[in-house]
């Protein structure tokens, strides 16, 4: 590291949670780069600096030169679009999810390459093509001279979301740290039994190593710090609205909101839009917490937050940018560019600090301080 500076490249930075997330652990971002102006806007209306370093362009159109010297660490939360299993699963030859091969080209131009990189995906990423996409992109980093470890963290552990997500940590195989394993990992709530067969199927492909890392957080078990209660009275929906809303439960739906509705406290649920058998429906999480947050853009990517308890009349509403962000871990962002539902976009396509920041004080830094260390 220079001068014990921990100076990081964010590919993809989105609305710059990575960086929201590793900051305040000594990591610089001297570089980040995303296609959306929306997103930069936001970024640096939280990131005054990002001026001198974000740059709002296609990946395909930055080379290895265009990088300041002496990157520590890379992060790349590449688009999930063609992988998840909600997506079109062309993969990782598709458009948009094609570009882990941009990231890499640019690693692979660099004088010298970052000790340790960092890419966040989709669960269907390890699924993809039958597993033939994340066996690709293992041999691509192993090319690079990375020894590879996968993580499978739900965000539930830190926020109330259901958010479950694949991180590949990458430490170049000179800098592997003393306290490395090579072998196949026991299942763990951070290595679950899918993880390890990744492990034990491409470790005679790849250089695999992983490390022992604690135990994950219980976490929140209900939306009551994330509710937003300055909202506008007009944002709650009026009573034809909830009526359609009630009108289009199963009656398995309609059971647990009359249940929920009859209790003796006011609690919150999130609810979505589905399509079941062609029909457009509302359904109520069945438990306490928020779904997965997407990109706003129709059918069920929005979420509604639905009020109940104390036999009253039922409230109903979209959730806020503010609640999105405190879903987010991001509760000290400033929501001050962009629309409503940029805002909304921007989360939705983001990381969440708090898993971030875990993998970060538990897994990456250490390893950076163990090169630090080696290298004096």
């Amino acid at each position: 590291m220079a001068g014990g500076v921990i100076r990081a490249a964010e590919f993809f930075a989105g609305i710059g949670l990575v960086r929201t997330a590793l900051e305040p652990l000594g990591v610089q971002v001297v570089w980040a780069n995303d296609i959306k102006q929306a997103k930069f806007n936001a970024y640096r209306a939280n990131y005054p600096d990002a001026d001198k370093h974000f740059k709002v362009v296609d990946i395909r159109k930055v080379d290895a030169a265009d990088l300041p010297p002496r990157i520590d660490l890379a992060t790349s939360s590449f688009p999930c679009i063609d992988l998840s299993l909600a997506g079109n699963r062309l993969g990782l030859d598709g458009t948009q999810s094609g570009m882990f091969f941009e990231f890499a080209r640019i690693l692979e131009g660099m004088r010298q390459r970052p000790s340790v990189v960092l890419l966040e995906n989709v669960h269907g990423f390890a699924t993809s093509h039958g597993g033939k996409d994340i066996e690709r992109a293992f041999v691509k980093l192993s090319e690079l001279d990375y020894s590879l470890d996968v993580l499978a963290i739900d965000a539930k552990h830190f926020v109330p979301q259901s958010r479950p997500r694949m991180f590949i940590v990458g430490i170049s195989k000179d800098k592997l740290p003393k306290s490395s394993h090579i072998g196949v990992p026991a299942p763990s709530d951070v290595r679950p039994p899918w993880v390890t067969a990744l492990h034990k199927r491409h470790s005679s492909t790849c250089d695999m190593h992983y490390l022992d890392l604690p135990p994950l957080p219980e976490g929140p078990k209900d939306l009551n710090g994330v509710v937003d209660h300055d909202v506008p009275a007009d944002a709650w929906w009026d009573a034809g609205r909830v009526d359609a809303f009630v009108g289009s439960l199963s009656p398995v739906q309609r059971s647990r909101f009359e249940a929920l509705r009859d209790q003796d406290i006011i609690s919150y649920r999130s609810a979505y839009r589905r399509t079941r058998q062609g029909v457009s429906m509302w359904e109520l999480r069945r438990d306490a917490i928020a779904g997965c947050l997407r990109t706003t853009g129709g059918g069920s990517s929005k979420q509604a937050l639905v009020e109940l308890g104390m036999r009253r009349e039922p409230r109903i509403r979209w959730m806020t940018p503010n609640e999105y962000a405190r879903l987010m871990g991001a509760d000290s962002y400033r929501l001050v560019a962009g629309t409503p539902n940029q805002q909304l976009f921007g989360f939705g396509d983001a990381v969440v600090v708090d898993v971030v920041r875990w993998i970060g004080q538990h897994y990456l830094i250490p390893v950076l301080a163990s090169d630090k260390a080696g290298e004096g």
